[in-house]
């Protein structure tokens, strides 16, 4: 009978930009995902100039309501931490004991937080395809990569599992997570047996595969583990009405909270019983099975 290898969840608490550009908060939400239970925090690292045209970068906001600046370029620097910061960030997780991470959209930012040395750094599906980073990440840092896949043809997935594969670190150091990208996604695009055909393709291609969700609710994150991902993403925030995109997608303190208890509680029910009649039927049995007279 197949017997999934099923170990304990890692959960990221994807702070992202969720601080507003405020070190403060940025701090308090560590705190949060501390006391929650989490392990993991992570960040982002743009260098707008670098990631957008110039069109782009003097572009409105397509959302006002939800900018920090009278341009969509702007509004992206005010939501960024300097690489000081970022270690700052970076040395408050390992006193508090939170381990620290952080997505990179571009090259100059992945040389930035190569720099730091974390144990992973994650690209996010919008940047996948950008070889020139993922080389730097393969040939200059020796920590994990993580990749989500979001908005990505199965085509590009085998592409960049086999850029690794080049150097022989695909099935060391690449993790691949399932994602539908979207803020919030109704459930029915969540399409968790992506986590089966990404385990059907590159179980023996990749050291792990994860989720990243951004959906409402906690329940698809347990059936995302029971189905096999290793590490659990959710976008992270004190307040769901604070202004911003990722907000709305965002677990609270409670949800966060009831999310890191009932997977580890899930993780310790995924078991056969070692037993034919367990020790706490045994009572039950006594006293309860039907008696043939």
């Amino acid at each position: 009978m197949f017997k999934f290898d099923y170990r304990e969840p890692k959960v990221i608490a994807e702070i992202g930009c969720n601080h507003m550009g405020d070190y403060a908060i940025a701090i308090e939400l560590i705190d949060l995902a501390k006391s929650c239970g989490c392990k993991y925090v992570k960040f982002q690292k743009r260098n707008s100039k670098e990631l957008l045209t110039d069109e782009q970068y003097n572009a409105p906001h397509p959302n006002p309501w939800n900018s920090y600046g009278s341009t969509y370029g702007e509004h992206r620097e005010k939501l960024e931490f300097s690489t000081h910061q970022h270690r700052d960030l970076f040395a408050y997780c390992e006193k508090v004991g939170i381990e620290y991470s952080t997505s990179v959209w571009d090259v100059t930012s992945a040389k930035e937080i190569i720099a730091l040395q974390p144990h992973f750094i994650k690209v996010p599906s919008a940047c996948n395809n950008n070889f020139e980073m993922l080389q730097l990440l393969r040939d200059e840092y020796k920590g994990q990569v993580q990749i989500s896949f979001g908005m990505t043809t199965q085509t590009e997935e085998d592409g960049i599992v086999s850029f690794f594969e080049e150097t022989n670190q695909s099935r060391s150091r690449l993790v691949v997570y399932s994602c539908t990208s979207g803020y919030p996604v109704p459930d029915h695009e969540v399409c968790l047996l992506e986590i089966n055909r990404l385990y059907n393709k590159f179980a023996d291609r990749v050291f792990e595969i994860g989720f990243s969700g951004h959906h409402n609710g906690i329940a698809l994150d347990i059936a995302a583990f029971t189905l096999g991902a290793r590490w659990i993403e959710r976008h992270f925030t004190a307040d769901r009405t604070w202004k911003g995109t990722d907000h709305a997608a965002s677990l609270e303190k409670p949800g966060m909270e009831k999310l890191v208890r009932d997977l580890n509680g899930t993780f310790k029910a995924l078991t056969y019983k070692h037993e034919e009649i367990l020790e706490i039927e045994k009572v039950q049995r006594e006293k309860l099975k039907y008696r043939k007279n």
